[in-house]
Order: C-alpha cells, then structure tokens, then sequence
C-alpha cells in the first residue's frame, strides 16, 4: 500500500533526471503517471524503465495551450482521471552575461518555464473544475525563487523561477475556495544535465571553479525532492493550496555546508549526473 494509491499524476519533462525520479517515487507510492517529454525516443526509453501497466507515455509540447490540454484529456481517458498535475519541464540559457546572450535562447526559457507552467496549469485547472475533482498542482521553483538566490549568468532561468513563485501563489489564492490545490515545490540543487551539461562558455569556464564548489556542498540526488512532491501530492497537503517546500531549506542548507569538510575528506561527495 502506498500513500498515492488509486491516484493519476501527470509529471512534465518527467524522462530524465528530477522529473524521472518524481516519476520512479510515485509509482513505488502506487499512483499511476504519465511520463512526458517532447522527444519520442526519450519518452519510449523512459518508459521502459518502469513496470508494465504504471506510466503511459506522450509526446508533449509544454508550449504549446494544445498540446498540453491533450496531454490531460489524453491521460483521463487513459486512466479514467487525473488527480495531480506536476510542471516539471525546464531549460537554462547558456552561462553568460546578459548583454552577450541570444534572444531567442532567452525566449525560449520564458517559453518552457513560465508559458509552459502556465498552460499546464489552465489546462489542469479546467479540467478540474469540469470534473469536480479536488486535485493537485505541483510547480517547480528553483534559483531565483526567494529572495536572497540571485542569479548571475543565468537571468533567463532565474527571472523564470522568480515569476513561477508568483504565478503559483496566485492561483493558489484564485482558487482557494474550490478544494484545488496549487503549490510550489524547490527541488534544490541537483547534478542534472541542465547543471552539469552546461555549455562550457567562457564566463563559465571563468566561473568553473567556484561553480563546482557549490555543487560539491549543496548538490543533492533527485530523490530528496521527489520524496517531497510524494508529499505534495498525498492526502497530507489537502486544504493547503499555496504551500512552499524546499529540498534546500534553511537547516538542510546549514547541515549540508557543515558536513562537506567531513564528506570532502572521506570522499562521500556524490558527483554523478542525474
């Protein structure tokens, strides 16, 4: 018995790395998922990975309103319903400043993150209201969210997460009163492609040292915020729409800076990519 029994989930971006984890930690928790990425060779490899009858998979353009209505209306019928909705997709520009950046690259970030949660959120949101479903909203914050993470040589990225933090907050209190659920979770910091497949920019190769310095104290496997969006997603956050945890709180931030010395020295720091 699991803590999401009989529940459906939809996981964007959910075929690699915080997603995918968030994917593994709800299926051990008995919910059903659909696994989404815009790519079909990633979507098919990913759902191999997991036991037959537990995820469906689809193709999946998060900004695209369409194609993200499909994808749920696509889920019910597979499934019969949809009880939470996590937007996971994600991208970064390439590290740099910002008078040297691409529009297009950063278009492109404010696409997939904000427009992208944000249709994702329409079309959960519609849904539903349409089947008198009490379900649950699950966006994803990240460097930029609160107000001391500044980030430099990632503005596209950060000015995402800061607007999703808002975007979150204000259709938690839109919907209040309806049973619906919307809430905010921050994974962290953790070694996915996205971090640590950076393009090696100059600014970041001038960056590099400092860089994976942070990574070696504040990095954390997928599994630490996965186990949170379990939480997220189960009967525990009923009635506690605009809810904000962290994977990199307060006193986690503290107890992982104090331990790196001690983890430095016995080589316990975990330098794999997710």
């Amino acid at each position: 018995m699991g803590i999401l029994d009989n529940r459906v989930a939809v996981i964007t971006g959910s075929t690699k790395g915080i997603g995918k984890a968030i994917a593994r930690e709800f299926v051990r928790e008995g919910s059903r998922v659909v696994i989404t990425s815009s790519s079909a060779a990633n979507v098919d490899a990913a759902v191999r990975e997991f036991p037959p009858g537990s995820v469906l998979g689809c193709v999946c353009d998060v900004t695209s309103p369409a194609d993200m209505e499909r994808l749920i209306n696509d889920a019910a019928a597979h499934f019969g319903r949809v009880d939470c909705l996590v937007n996971n997709a994600g991208i970064s520009e390439q590290f740099g400043r910002i008078s040297d950046s691409d529009p297009a690259e950063w278009g492109r970030v404010i696409d997939t993150n904000i427009k992208g949660t944000y249709n994702g959120c329409r079309a959960a949101l519609n849904y539903f209201q349409r089947e008198k479903i009490n379900g649950k909203i699950i966006n994803m914050a990240g460097s930029g969210t609160d107000r001391a993470s500044n980030t430099p040589w990632i503005s596209a990225y950060g000015s995402t997460k800061a607007a999703i933090a808002r975007l979150t907050f204000a259709v938690a209190a839109e919907f209040r009163d309806t049973g619906i659920c919307v809430m905010l979770l921050h994974p962290g910091l953790v070694r996915t492609g996205m971090v640590s497949g950076a393009p090696q920019t100059p600014e970041l190769l001038r960056q590099l040292n400092t860089f994976n310095t942070i990574l070696d104290i504040f990095a954390q496997p997928p599994s630490v915020a996965a186990r949170l969006a379990v939480k997220l997603a189960s009967g525990w956050s009923d009635s506690r729409t605009g809810v904000y945890l962290s994977a990199l709180n307060g006193w986690r931030k503290k107890w992982l800076l104090m331990t790196y010395p001690f983890r430095k020295i016995l080589k316990r720091i975990d330098r794999r990519t997710y």
